[in-house]
């Protein structure tokens, strides 16, 4: 776009690519938490079992968490080089720098977010 924004593009740009490389060793780390819980294993009694189903189920409801932000990043990351970066994806108006500041991800305006949020 032909138009500039009052931002630190080079700053998010930094910490976006370092909270890619964040998210990624995490997902890496924590992958063995997401292995199927084993419905017999002799010694485990009931309420242990319970305890690493509830486990299993949060570290995926974690790991979706992550791959949804990843994804958000990535597109951020592609707006930067498209030049496009700091613009609402729905009414192509500028997005708030304090916005950018607080989440660098993110893609829409207020206004815009809010629709999205009301359905």
């Amino acid at each position: 776009m032909a138009k500039t924004l009052k931002i630190n593009i080079a700053g998010l740009k930094k910490w976006l690519l370092a909270r890619q490389q964040e998210l990624g060793q995490l997902m890496g780390a924590h992958e063995d938490e997401q292995e199927p819980v084993e419905p017999n294993q002799g010694d485990m009694g009931r309420l242990s079992r319970m305890d690493a189903i509830q486990i299993q189920a949060m570290a995926e409801e974690t790991a979706r968490r992550r791959d949804v932000e990843l994804h958000h990043i990535e597109a951020a990351l592609k707006r930067i080089d498209d030049e496009d970066y700091g613009w609402c994806v729905t009414c192509g108006e500028a997005i708030a720098p304090k916005r950018l500041e607080n989440d660098p991800a993110v893609a829409s305006c207020v206004d815009c977010a809010g629709r999205a949020e009301q359905g």
